[in-house]
């Protein structure tokens, strides 16, 4: 099966756009849109399990569907895609014993592919629709199924933040109770905030993924290799001198300097690789799809650090320690194996850097 390179960086932005949504509503208008476009579809349907009920939660169609509806399970293809756990793709509707007729024939709907949402226990399930009869191919329901694990990661995010949020209330109140002084419950409003910031997906400083952010959006763009049988780098990146900067010229330069780091790696790469700064001076990128071969990548780098030391000769000069992987389809390795073999192969580089400076001049 072969995707191509295309339909692969839809779907990595799928992957970064679903990271900032805040409700569900947003969820479902990115998938629907994303569903829509992977497949070339007429229209695209985001249903929501509700009891016995598949609630026709979000479309993008070229003319109105169900969007808003309810229909039991029993009597509902996506239903029966969410209980059989299994997709369903279907040419001619009307020669489908399962389809209501009468529920389609005021729609533009004649074929169709769903997929459910979950594995284990399906929350849902994406459908798309075509106008005119259309044989779905197994590339269009990978390309789904990507799209349903995706809905289902974020989700769960959404799950896992509305519960911080509900610690953050929890506690306030707990204190409001114990202590009615203003400044008590101040200190420990903005002591839950951090708290519930530390835990979120973006670097303050550099506006990247934060460590957990990387783990989690590289972790899907990982999938992705794996599912499209195509290839990937994780490029780990040190960047060399700040504890010096720090010391000499305080932390202010330092962030600085790191800020100066961040602009050379975002024009470095593009929009769909993942970026995260997951140290003090330790950046990661994960990039899919790319044939560029690893030295390329370097030497862009190193092109664009040298041109930003050339346009800003006030500045402390960038310098930066580059380690880079290749992700296989074929590959056993989690992206951690992965992020402490390119960390490895960085060390070597840097400790052949501190060699050469060692040399003695005129060698």
């Amino acid at each position: 099966m072969t995707i191509d390179t295309r339909s692969i960086e839809q779907l990595a932005e799928v992957v970064r756009t679903l990271s900032l949504a805040q409700n569900m509503q947003q969820v479902t208008a990115i998938v629907c849109t994303a569903a829509r476009r992977v497949n070339r579809a007429d229209g695209a349907t985001f249903v929501l399990r509700e009891g016995g009920q598949c609630f026709y939660a979000d479309e993008d169609t070229i003319g109105p569907l169900w969007k808003g509806q309810r229909f039991p399970v029993s009597m509902d293809i996506s239903g029966c895609v969410i209980e059989n756990r299994e997709p369903v793709a279907i040419r001619d509707i009307y020669k489908d014993q399962r389809i209501p007729a009468e529920t389609y024939r005021p729609t533009f709907v004649r074929s169709m592919a769903i997929v459910p949402i979950g594995v284990q226990s399906p929350i849902g399930a994406i459908g798309n629709y075509w106008a005119a009869p259309h044989t779905t191919t197994p590339e269009q329901i990978t390309l789904l199924q990507a799209l349903a694990e995706m809905a289902a990661a974020a989700i769960e995010n959404l799950r896992v933040r509305e519960e911080l949020l509900d610690s953050v209330r929890q506690r306030t109140v707990e204190l409001q109770t114990a202590n009615q002084e203003l400044r008590a419950e101040s200190v420990l409003r903005k002591r839950m905030e951090a708290e519930v910031h530390r835990l979120s997906l973006t670097d303050e400083l550099t506006e990247f993924n934060n460590r957990r952010g990387f783990l989690f959006h590289a972790e899907q763009l990982r999938r992705l290799v794996h599912r499209f049988h195509t290839h990937g780098w994780l490029i780990y990146i040190d960047l060399d001198g700040l504890k010096q900067i720090n010391d000499s010229q305080g932390h202010n330069a330092g962030d600085r300097h790191i800020r100066n780091a961040a602009k050379v790696l975002r024009e470095s790469f593009r929009d769909s690789d993942v970026i995260g700064r997951i140290g003090g001076d330790e950046f990661a990128v994960f990039a899919t799809g790319s044939t560029t071969p690893a030295g390329e990548i370097e030497e862009r780098i190193a092109a664009n650090i040298d041109y930003h030391n050339r346009c800003f000769p006030g500045e402390s000069p960038l310098a930066m320690s580059i380690g880079i992987v290749r992700c296989d389809a074929q590959s056993a390795d989690s992206l951690e194996d992965m992020i402490h073999q390119a960390d490895a192969v960085m060390y070597i580089e840097k400790r052949r850097k501190r060699n050469r400076q060692r040399e003695p001049q005129g060698k």
